[in-house]
Order: C-alpha cells, then sequence, then structure tokens
C-alpha cells in the first residue's frame, strides 16, 4: 500500500487481520475438498469465513458504536457457522483432525477478540441460560 494513502479504520484492527489470517487457512483447507463439494461445502465455508472479516470492516465504518457492536454479532455467527462446517468437512473425511483443531484454536482466539471488541464498545455479551 502506497505511504501516501489513508488507512481505513478497520486495517488498523488487530480482530480484522486475525479474521483474514483465518480466512487464508479456510481456503487452503477448503482448495482440498473433492471437485463434487466445489460448489457445495467449500463454497459454503468459504462464505462463512469471509463474513467474518467483511462484517468487521462494515462495522468499522458504520456510524455509531451500537451499529458496530451489531456487525461485529453477525462476524462472530459467521465464525461459528464456519466450525460447524468445517466439523461436517470433517465428519466427511475432507479434512483431518489436525486441520480441524488448528483452524478451531484460532477460532477460540479470534471468538475472545470479537467479544472483547463488543464489550469495549459497550454490548453485553450473551450469556447462556442456566440449564441449557
Amino acid at each position: 500500500m502506497s505511504s501516501n494513502l489513508k488507512n481505513f479504520r478497520f486495517e488498523k484492527l488487530d480482530v480484522w487481520q486475525h479474521a483474514r489470517r483465518l480466512n487464508k487457512k479456510i481456503y487452503l483447507c477448503s482448495s482440498q475438498f473433492p471437485e463434487s463439494e466445489r460448489f457445495g461445502l467449500a463454497s459454503q465455508i468459504r462464505r462463512a469465513s469471509v463474513s467474518i472479516s467483511s462484517n468487521i470492516a462494515e462495522g468499522s465504518g458504520r456510524n455509531s458504536d451500537v451499529d458496530f457492536s451489531h456487525f461485529l454479532e453477525i462476524a462472530y455467527g459467521s465464525l461459528m457457522e464456519a466450525i460447524s462446517q468445517l466439523y461436517l468437512a470433517l465428519d466427511e473425511d475432507f479434512i483431518t483432525k489436525a486441520q480441524l483443531d488448528d483452524i478451531v484454536n484460532d477460532a477460540h482466539s479470534l471468538a475472545a477478540q470479537i467479544t472483547a471488541l463488543s464489550k469495549s464498545l459497550g454490548r453485553q455479551p450473551r450469556r447462556l441460560k442456566q440449564g441449557a
């Protein structure tokens, strides 16, 4: 990037940078799926993954912290969706347990970052109900 260009707000966020790294891992992992899954599960996982960083970026461009928090919540949901789909990929032997574990470890860290940023914006985290 040219030094005379200004960065967008989201480019400075560690959480967005982390989401980009996770995108890369998910794209690399899903590239080895069978050809028959190119427009199926691989595409769905990639869309969920892209949604994480995209919603962080979109939220950072909003005019209020409430709006930003809303987009962080969507990003968090997309993260959960991508991980759930990766478990299906494991069940279908498209990825190894080691690949899944590596991505899930990153996902836990990213989820914590998203939650912390949301809290810093004044959003109260969701809590599990007793007995749920």
